[in-house]
């Protein structure tokens, strides 16, 4: 059976995500043909702005390089630009001569930039942006002109603003309406913006009409309809796009601002479809990626066969791609008879929330300085949830109490990436079944995260979640995929430039997603309670959720409750009120863990305040990255081969050393005897009691790869004990990279190197009074204390709006 012939117009992202699909769906159907006018293979015209702002290179915006084409057998033509269309005898001719014929055509020309019909507007320096070559042209502009107007304040324009800045040139942006980015901003959140961008060097008239642009063969100005003139010797038209027709006109298909399609892209002619920003549904146009891709489904599902409702329109969402400006908007975000507003503003730290709601369902959200939420109202706006059982507005809660980073409470069927409409149960089967470690391998499998790129912070924290210890960074040379500065780059600057709080870092060091990722908001503030032990504020929503809880989620979403045994030593007053507890919530499993404690395992979220109310005990450290436990055996006091009084050891260094923060978990042994049956031989911190004293081992871990200690030096007594573990300890928080357990850490620094430090008994000294430093700060951290807190009982109650 014969392939049929498939010839697609255009070359861009919402085509390309069409043959995606198809090929997906059937491989072996279509014989294909791509024609594209621009001499590239396909690339993510998003990222363009990233190339103006120096951000990223033409060849990391290529999404599908050319053996991609190859490999899948598409025949593909680039640098020529289709002129005609034959509907009556299937072909298309292009510019170069070349005639293609077709059994279905796609067309997917997108669009134009729309260019002011005002005098002046083809002089030299007038420029619109839409390619990789319009932006090459900027930039080689930029090297000799100095001041650029930016006609239109919407998200083109800004972008294209911040990158004419970065670019070394003076930049003053005209928009119309009275406030910026007015159809995806209500006038606070333009208002903020206008603020930030001033700060960053923008220049702005708006409410402003350009009537002119002045000058004999070049830029010399332009003219407002007040009659003001600002001199420019570039101006950037970014007042729209226009659908590319003129072929599909030609052809005579039907045309309103668009190519006319129905519910399945089809076009007045039952052979041509179309996708796109050329094309018009229910009288919309689209002009951002996500409502193009799902276009791109819809139509590989009805040309595949596949069983399919069409297309019934788009809940769009817009982010900013501006350093220092985090901004979200998404649906309907002007308040009207039946529309209301809920807003909370935070001007301590610039954190404007608006959401728009009709029939107690949110049909519209605008965030600014914090868009953490924003895929959460997304998500529930698509899903049309009522709001009836959220607090519309709190003030001064608790930080954590709002879990809008953690992915692991949220359902399989909610929207990560709304780009290109990957959900979470997509993104973890393809973890759990293609043995995925980092974003790059998971955006190349599912696609997600390889458009705006907003949500790889998510994705990041879907991988810790579903990896657990064995997740790896993606990206090796810097701490996560948000920056390339390493952890010592970090550190370095936290001192030399005095920043004291996360949101500082990621703004002053350039991240490029400056709201952080499950990766670096944890480890940066690590690093700053390591740096300022007394002075930082630990931020609690920087931790990860089972820190939050004070419980560990399990795989079923069910939660475990540890309670503090130091030592592993309990008493009969423990075991009965355990007992008490796990009757009365029908616990499903008490168990021994393998770090000598009792866990109750199985607990519904809802029930954790009330577990730990009824228990009146303290939480243990079996889920944050600090001490997690001391094991020990009984010694001396009633081992027939025990040698020092273990026991008693244990608990003191527990006590001395617990919930200090460390780079990843840090687990100490203590044995009686070498017969060692704490395995103090795979501890990071192991103790063996003998004759003389106590032999000590450090760099051990347990788990998928078994890295025994090295034995350190023997010492005579406890206190040295204690003191040798506090300076290994300190060394480690001070040079360890976040997440980085004892072992790798001790092959990276070096044994010896680590060993002169330590044996040192002036750096000993040094270094064992710094986390007496840091333990002094955490004792007087409230949340390790959650008996009879009823406050506590607010970070685990549903997320609020």
């Amino acid at each position: 059976m014969s392939k049929e012939r498939l010839v697609m117009v255009g070359n861009g992202m919402a085509g390309i995500r069409t043959i995606e699909e198809i090929i997906s769906r059937d491989p072996n159907k279509f014989e294909i043909t791509i024609i594209g006018k621009e001499p590239y293979p396909n690339y993510n015209r998003i990222m363009l702005s990233n190339i103006l702002q120096k951000k990223m290179t033409i060849e990391e915006t290529i999404m599908n390089p050319y053996d991609w084409y190859k490999d899948n057998g598409i025949h593909l033509i680039t640098g020529d630009q289709v002129v005609k269309i034959n509907k009556e005898e299937k072909f298309v001719e292009t510019k170069e001569g070349k005639v293609v014929s077709y059994d279905k055509c796609i067309i997917a020309t997108g669009s134009n930039s729309f260019i002011l019909p005002i005098n002046g507007s083809r002089l030299e320096g007038v420029i619109g942006w839409r390619t990789i070559e319009d932006t090459k042209k900027m930039i080689e502009m930029a090297k000799t002109k100095k001041k650029a107007v930016v006609i239109g304040g919407g998200l083109l324009g800004l972008e294209c603003a911040r990158g004419l800045l970065d670019q070394g040139m003076e930049v003053t942006v005209v928009h119309l309406a009275e406030w910026l980015m007015e159809m995806q901003l209500d006038r606070k959140a333009g208002q903020l913006l206008k603020d930030d961008l001033i700060a960053q060097g923008m220049k702005f008239e708006l409410q402003a009409n350009t009537q002119e642009i002045i000058g004999e063969e070049k830029v010399e100005g332009i003219q407002l309809s007040d009659g003001r003139i600002l001199e420019t010797d570039m101006v950037v038209m970014a007042v729209g796009i226009r659908p590319i027709t003129k072929e599909a006109r030609a052809a005579g298909l039907e045309i309103g601002r668009g190519i006319i399609v129905d519910d399945y892209m089809r076009t007045s002619d039952e052979h041509i479809f179309a996708v796109g920003e050329c094309c018009e549904h229910n009288s919309k146009v689209y002009g951002l990626v996500a409502p193009l891709y799902e276009q791109g489904k819809v139509l590989a599902d009805y040309l595949t066969g596949q069983e399919t409702e069409g297309y019934k329109g788009s809940t769009t969402f817009t982010s900013l791609k501006v350093s220092g400006c985090d901004l979200f908007s998404a649906g309907k975000i002007h308040t009207s008879e039946n529309i209301k507003g809920i807003e909370t503003f935070n001007s301590v730290d610039n954190i404007y929330k608006k959401i728009f709601v009709e029939n107690n369902r949110i049909v519209g959200a605008v965030l600014y300085g914090d868009t953490a939420e924003g895929n959460r109202y997304y998500n529930m706006m698509k899903k049309q949830e009522t709001i009836e059982e959220y607090t519309l507005v709190s003030l001064l809660h608790k930080a954590g109490e709002v879990d809008a980073l953690d992915v692991s409470a949220m359902d399989d069927n909610e929207t990560i990436c709304g780009c290109n409409g990957i959900s979470k149960g997509t993104i973890v089967q393809a973890i759990k079944d293609e043995g995925l470690t980092s974003v790059q391998e998971v955006t190349k499998m599912t696609k997600a995260g390889n458009s705006c790129g907003k949500c790889k912070g998510q994705i990041l924290e879907l991988l810790q979640h579903t990896l657990g210890d064995d997740f790896e960074n993606s990206k090796p040379e810097g701490i996560c995929a948000c920056t390339s500065l390493s952890r010592d780059q970090i550190v370095t600057q936290i001192r030399a430039k005095g920043l004291k709080t996360s949101k500082e870092v990621r703004h002053v060091l350039d991240f490029d997603d400056k709201n952080g990722c499950p990766k670096c908001r944890p480890a940066i503030n690590y690093y700053l309670n390591m740096v300022y032990p007394k002075d930082h504020q630990d931020e609690k929503e920087s931790r990860f959720a089972n820190e939050r809880y004070h419980a560990n989620i399990q795989k079923d979403g069910t939660f475990s409750v540890i309670p503090q045994m130091q030592g592993g030593v309990t008493d009969a007053d423990q075991l009965i009120k355990l007992g008490e507890v796990a009757k009365k919530y029908n616990v499903p499993l008490v168990k021994i863990t393998g770090a000598q404690r009792i866990g109750l395992y199985g607990l519904k979220k809802e029930e954790l305040p009330e577990v730990w109310e009824d228990l009146g005990m303290r939480s243990a450290s079996a889920y944050g990255k600090k001490t997690r436990s001391v094991k020990s055996c009984v010694g001396k006091e009633f081992c027939r081969f025990g040698t020092q009084y273990t026991t008693k050891l244990g608990i003191r260094l527990e006590k001395t050393f617990e919930y200090i923060d460390t780079p990843h978990k840090f687990k100490m042994g203590v044995s009686g005897c070498p017969r060692s049956c704490v395995e103090s031989g795979v501890k990071d911190f192991g103790v063996i009691g003998v004759e003389n004293g106590f032999q000590i081992y450090i760099g051990g871990n347990g788990g998928t790869e078994v890295e025994a200690a090295t034995h350190l030096t023997t010492v005579q007594t406890e206190d040295e004990v204690v003191k040798l573990c506090g300076a290994f300890m300190q060394y480690y928080r001070e040079t360890g990279i976040y997440a980085e357990r004892t072992a790798p850490w001790l092959k990276r620094m070096g044994f010896e190197q680590v060993k002169d430090v330590l044996l040192d008994q002036e750096q000993q000294d040094t270094l064992y009074n710094r986390i007496m430093e840091a333990k002094e700060a955490v004792s007087k951290e409230p949340w390790q204390q959650i008996t009879n807190d009823k406050q506590a009982r607010k970070i685990f109650n549903v997320e609020r709006v």
